[in-house]
């Protein structure tokens, strides 16, 4: 009863749970991530890709053109590597906890992962509605087509040449190592298929 008392009324609460809702959690990390002044240029792209993709949406529904769509789901991808961008500060930020010896690496693994299944899904998306328009060809309009392209381009080159994205450089880095491996691979089969053919001929 004593130590109860003690418990209850003292400064030491061993297994106390905090109470914060998710929202709490992630107010608190995003205040984390946008306390480092690296992380605002992703902000302020970010932004900028958000009212970008807004108006792209807009005009795509206007124009009904698959072009336009292809272009939004463009900038789209683009606020998906943002994303990765401020959880690999977000990462690079947290030390490793008793619970997470390694760190949160791995999510920046997860956060690739999960924005190149989401680009192959509209990828997919837009080949199915480019069949179904190449049974049935709607009516385009033109009007705001050059300006959308161009607009989408622009949002796009310069996300891609102002925020460095490590976790997409590493991605791309082993997909060209694994390209030339494979061919180099081709090539060694292709040498010996001549060599063979070359002396089953003599």
């Amino acid at each position: 009863m004593f130590f109860l008392f003690f418990y209850l009324q003292g400064t030491i609460h061993p297994f106390r749970k905090t109470h914060r809702s998710i929202f709490g959690k992630l107010l608190q990390e995003f205040r984390l991530v946008a306390s480092d002044r690296r992380s605002w240029r992703i902000l302020l792209f970010g932004s900028l890709n958000l009212l970008c993709t807004g108006c792209l949406l807009m005009w795509c529904s206007s124009t009904n053109s698959m072009a336009l769509t292809a272009y939004t789901y463009l900038t789209i991808f683009d606020l998906f590597s943002l994303i990765t961008c401020l959880i690999s500060s977000w990462v690079t930020m947290k030390k490793p906890s008793q619970l997470y010896s390694f760190g949160f690496e791995r999510l920046e693994v997860l956060a690739v992962f999960a924005s190149t299944v989401l680009v192959q899904l509209g990828a997919l998306f837009i080949l199915k509605e480019s069949v179904e328009r190449f049974m049935e060809q709607p009516e385009v309009h033109t009007g705001r087509l050059l300006v959308g392209t161009f607009v989408a381009l622009f949002f796009n080159l310069l996300t891609l040449l102002s925020v460095r994205n490590k976790p997409f450089a590493y991605v791309s880095e082993a997909a060209v190592l694994m390209i030339i491996i494979g061919v180099d691979q081709i090539m060694k089969w292709r040498c010996f298929l001549l060599v063979g053919l070359f002396f089953r001929t003599l």
